[in-house]
């Protein structure tokens, strides 16, 4: 359950709540701008700052401005003695926006979490000096999915989850969407074979499709945080459906398989008309190579690869890399 979703019984009452706000942060932070934190009237918590760093420092200083009713900014970084007392020792800062949220804002928020539900991209516009708005204009940071200052306005971006769509409905898809799901993507399964594609086998799946797969993506929308996933190794499935993939803008196309089949694959491809420069965007054989066996094994491979190719990572163990260990974005 998101943040907002989980505050959606207070939103429908009328006391108010402390709401803490990450606003910027440097170096080894674990969390990035826009991650959230509330503390309830009734001295219940939602949400957390940095992993348990500095959450009592925060609410302490919550505390005050629930008696205060004024805002506050409250920084904590690796060379700050408040921050050393709290633990924040990961090398990192955190900036930290506190202010009383009353019960006649709940109106906005409850807009929110309507878009929210309907997976709308959209923002909210924090003035630090006091004030709030809704956008829903399309700005860089909208389409980037990225929370950031911007003058004196803190702008938090609410972006839909990244959809990761899975064709093929056997064992190696289905542990692929279990840890999809988990992850944050949201995850549509799509196979031509009803007695497969059950909620049964893929029970933490959005959405069962039960088409051919080709003719299904044909229909969909598809853009740069839509992730394409072929898991059957079947060229009836596969062949029309990778064809049809390498000519969208999807941001990752993944195929599972041997080398051998891949190298057969992008021959019957390279016959279907597909030229090497659409070729080229084709992850397959599909997976980093951790050495694991499983179909749970190899769902964790194809995840990372994922993860990688998305957020620019290195493949490399953290013991074997220098700078900040968490990118931006």
């Amino acid at each position: 359950m998101n943040f907002w979703e989980s505050l959606a019984p207070t939103l429908a009452g009328d006391k108010g709540f402390i709401l803490a706000t990450v606003i910027s942060t440097t170096a080894g932070a674990p969390h990035p701008p826009g991650t959230q934190m509330a503390l309830l009237d009734d001295g219940s918590v939602v949400g957390s700052l940095s992993g348990g760093c500095i959450e009592a420092d925060v609410l302490a200083r919550a505390e005050d401005v629930s008696a205060t009713g004024e805002a506050t900014i409250q920084d904590y970084g690796y060379s700050d003695a408040t921050a050393l007392g709290v633990g924040l020792t990961c090398g990192g800062s955190i900036r930290v926006y506190l202010e009383y949220v009353a019960p006649e804002e709940f109106d906005l928020f409850r807009e929110l979490l309507a878009h929210l539900r309907r997976s709308t991209p959209v923002a909210t516009v924090t003035r630090l000096g006091g004030g709030r708005e809704i956008t829903l204009t399309d700005s860089a940071l909208l389409r980037q999915g990225r929370s950031a200052l911007v003058g004196d306005s803190f702008v938090r971006v609410f972006a839909p989850p990244e959809r990761l769509i899975i064709f093929g409905a056997n064992a190696f898809a289905s542990a692929l969407a279990s840890l999809a799901s988990a992850t944050g993507y949201r995850v549509t399964v799509c196979d031509a074979r009803a007695t497969f594609a059950t909620r049964e086998r893929f029970p933490t799946a959005a959405e069962i499709v039960v088409r051919q797969p080709h003719r299904y993506l044909s229909e969909l929308a598809v853009d740069e945080r839509t992730i394409l996933c072929a898991m059957t190794h079947d060229p009836k499935f596969d062949d029309p459906l990778l064809a049809t993939a390498l000519r969208t803008n999807a941001g990752f196309i993944g195929a599972m398989g041997s080398r051998l089949t891949t190298q057969e694959r992008h021959e019957r491809l390279r016959a279907l008309g597909v030229s090497e420069e659409e070729l080229a965007r084709l992850r397959a054989p599909f997976g980093l190579d951790l050495g694991g066996h499983t179909p749970e094994e190899a769902a964790v491979s194809m995840l990372a690869e994922i993860i990688s190719a998305r957020r620019g990572g290195s493949n490399r163990p953290l013991s074997q890399t220098e700078g900040r260990i968490h990118r931006e974005g």
